[in-house]
């Protein structure tokens, strides 16, 4: 029984060679893409990015006008500043809820 015989630098080149020049006869061979199919993919593809491009207008106003609504309701809700003697009371009137659910 014969063992392997690794191949030789001349023949793995000669191997590629003819592997490289079977690819590009391959490609030489196969036909050319007919224009009209060309242009209805470039059709196809200018409806998509079009389609795309508005979606993603319509998305950036609705957040921006979900923004300026919840700007709009932060400044209507703004907080009004309580003097020291209404902190107090209130500070108290915690204070003493906090003990009679103690007891």
């Amino acid at each position: 029984m014969a063992g392997y015989k690794e191949p030789s630098l001349q023949e793995r080149t000669a191997l590629a060679q003819k592997a490289r020049e079977k690819a590009l006869k391959m490609l030489a061979e196969k036909p050319a893409i007919d224009p009209a199919v060309l242009a209805e993919r470039a059709a196809a593809r200018a409806a998509r990015e079009a389609a795309a491009a508005e979606k993603s207008a319509a998305k950036r106003a609705a957040i921006a006008a979900a923004k300026a609504e919840k700007l709009a309701a932060a400044q209507i809700a703004k907080p009004v500043e309580l003097t020291e003697a209404e902190k107090k009371a209130i500070r108290d009137e915690r204070y003493a809820a906090r003990k009679s659910r103690k007891r």
